[in-house]
């Protein structure tokens, strides 16, 4: 007579029960999420494309087809005025393991209005410096 002996472990998927036999599988590590401004960044730069190749007419078009209102559009859409250097930093925040985004659109939209790029650079310096205390 020879005896096998396994660990077996249950898991409940959906409605089902499972055996899996083996050790139990390391837990996955965590995964942080996209910032909310660097998706809403990524929007609007292919927004912007759509606009260009006539997809949409407007950006009354795009609130309407995005299910936003139009102001909220524009606010998406203001974020092209940046300077080209912020806009990839932007794109490429780290990502959020928990908590609040280090940096918000709401934080961003007087920047948008700055028409000089070195100024916008000069108050996004600011805004970084803010966030890293």
């Amino acid at each position: 007579m020879t005896t096998v002996t396994r660990q077996i472990h249950f898991a409940v998927r959906g409605n089902r029960k499972r055996a899996i036999v083996g050790p139990l599988p390391e837990p996955a590590a965590p995964q942080g999420r996209v910032p909310r401004v660097a998706r809403l960044m990524a929007l609007a730069i292919r927004f912007d494309e759509l606009l260009e190749k006539g997809v949409v007419m407007n950006h009354s078009d795009l609130a309407r087809l995005t299910h936003v209102t139009q102001p909220r559009m524009t606010q998406i859409m203001n974020l092209l005025h940046l300077a080209p250097d912020i806009q990839e930093k932007i794109l490429f925040l780290p990502e959020v393991f928990r908590g609040r985004d280090p940096i918000t659109e709401r934080e961003l939209r007087d920047l948008t209005r700055e028409l000089s790029w070195a100024r916008q650079r000069e108050v996004w310096r600011v805004i970084l410096g803010c966030q890293n205390r």
